[in-house]
């Protein structure tokens, strides 16, 4: 593909149309408690800080420990003078003004629970054995402390059975001064803290749901194969997230998604000419798998992880062939049946 090919495109906005086969889901109930362990971590009384943490482990006694050495990564803190309690303290006052802009971007999460609740609410109608989580724990922690970039997930966490984690100081605006700073642009350049908004919560959350339904094996995989099985995820998305635009299910711009759709012929043949489907070299797959700022064999406007489109495309063509297949059975059909079963053939 010629590298004009996605800067010849004018800007568009796609937003995601609720589909008319969407099943009414409103009387499926959900048992969702939200709590802002946020506030609660951040009132600790620092002068009495063991009897404070004692008083919060009533309220937290499932997510103290994931907490405090799975996120923050502390040691135990039975010790005072060498333990976690310094570096707790120490992590309040350093995260004090992360803590005033939360308060700020974050005053109410009505309408982020809601959504979440709405996405639990589709989970149960296509997977009804499925365990959801009862608890929405929003809190704060290391800037550094997530990078799932296999997810397209940064900062929010998942305990199956239990609770799901928002971690806030990555949801505080493109613009928040700490990522673009030449800290945060060291963790985490512009193309992917352009991400970190609150709106991508919600999504984030349902893709940490699906990872627990179906845990992704991709491992030795080829390119097609890691393709398709990255698009059955978002494939499931769709369905659990019907009106959420697609840039946000995706990661894209809108700039990019358009160009994608119409270039899609062009980035298929690409792969066909250049024998790359059935490649498995890891440094190669990295190219087409993985985020960037760009495709560099597409074009400086083409997104990175174009995998990740033209698996979504290949799979919705499989299912347009099987409607009537059910989610869980599309999760466990091997990547390549789906591949050569939908005869994904873009102009």
């Amino acid at each position: 593909m010629k590298k004009t090919g996605f800067i010849a495109i004018l800007l568009c906005t796609l937003f995601a149309c609720g589909d008319k086969n969407t099943p009414d889901v409103s009387g499926i109930k959900i048992d969702l408690q939200a709590e802002r362990f946020d506030q609660d971590f951040f009132a600790l009384d620092t002068n009495h800080l063991m009897p404070s943490l004692q008083e919060l482990s009533k309220k937290y006694p499932h997510f103290m420990t994931d907490y405090f050495q799975g996120i923050m990564g502390l040691p135990p803190f039975s010790d005072s003078t060498t333990g976690a309690i310094p570096l707790m303290k120490q992590f309040i006052r350093d995260y004090t003004p992360v803590k005033e802009a939360v308060n700020k971007t974050f005053s109410s999460t009505r309408s982020i629970e809601a959504e979440i609740k709405k996405g639990l609410q589709f989970v149960k109608y296509y997977f009804p054995e499925y365990k959801a989580p009862t608890r929405l724990i929003f809190f704060i922690g290391p800037m550094d402390a997530f990078d799932q970039a296999s997810l397209g997930v940064y900062g929010d966490v998942l305990r199956p059975d239990q609770w799901i984690g928002v971690g806030l100081q990555l949801h505080l605006g493109k613009d928040y001064e700490l990522y673009t700073s030449e800290m945060g642009r060291s963790l985490y350049p512009a193309y992917i803290s352009r991400r970190f908004t609150p709106e991508y919560i919600p999504v984030n959350c349902m893709k940490t749901v699906i990872d627990d339904l179906y845990p992704e094996k991709i491992g030795g995989k080829t390119l097609v194969e890691q393709m398709v099985e990255k698009g059955k995820r978002l494939y499931v998305l769709d369905k659990l997230m019907p009106t959420t635009p697609d840039t946000l299910k995706i990661g894209y711009t809108d700039f990019q998604l358009q160009g994608c759709y119409k270039n899609e012929g062009r980035i298929w043949n690409f792969f066909l000419v250049n024998s790359l489907l059935m490649n498995n070299e890891p440094e190669l797959l990295k190219s087409f798998m993985a985020d960037g700022p760009n495709t560099r064999e597409l074009g400086e406007g083409s997104p990175g992880f174009i995998g990740l489109f033209t698996g979504w495309q290949i799979v919705k063509k499989y299912m347009a062939k099987n409607p009537d297949l059910k989610l869980p059975a599309l999760l466990k059909t091997p990547a390549m049946d789906i591949y050569q079963q939908s005869k994904y053939k873009p102009n």
